[in-house]
């Protein structure tokens, strides 16, 4: 019978607990998984065709932490149409509000002067970005010859 000396049991089992710990930690969940999150919630608005907007807004929130600015804006608007300037949510959280319907607050805007334009569906971007990360959301400018209201 072969004899084992302690020194090789305590190698054996120290390579094993090295491997194993590798194999179980594998690379931390943190590194892949978003902290935030644009919630525009694809959002309608209805444009008048003859006359456009001098000056409307959007809704777009961010919800969840996140340690670096995130500015927001607005992209690929009908042509003649700009967007004056791009809002920036300082360090911080927003979450739902499970007392409140699960309501989340407004932590910022996309401003729009919108051109007139022909009778249509447009379709436009919000975007919010950290920098590292870009996430987006689809906003339908609903340009119409009259609008409900």
């Amino acid at each position: 019978m072969k004899k084992t000396s302690p020194r090789g049991i305590g190698l054996s089992l120290g390579l094993f607990s090295a491997l194993t710990l590798t194999l179980v930690s594998g690379a931390p969940a943190s590194a892949s998984a978003p902290t935030w999150t644009l919630e525009a919630d694809q959002q309608r608005i209805c444009v008048d065709a003859q006359s456009g907007w001098s000056l409307t807004y959007a809704f777009s929130p961010v919800a969840g932490s996140w340690s670096s600015p995130i500015t927001t804006g607005v992209r690929d608007l009908p042509p003649g149409s700009s967007s004056p300037y791009n809002e920036t949510i300082a360090p911080g959280s927003n979450f739902r509000d499970p007392d409140d319907r699960n309501a989340l607050t407004v932590n910022s805007f996309v401003w729009m002067k919108l051109a007139p334009a022909p009778a249509g569906d447009y379709t436009a971007e919000i975007w919010a970005t950290d920098g590292k990360r870009t996430e987006t959301d689809p906003l339908l400018l609903a340009y119409r010859d009259r609008c409900p209201g």
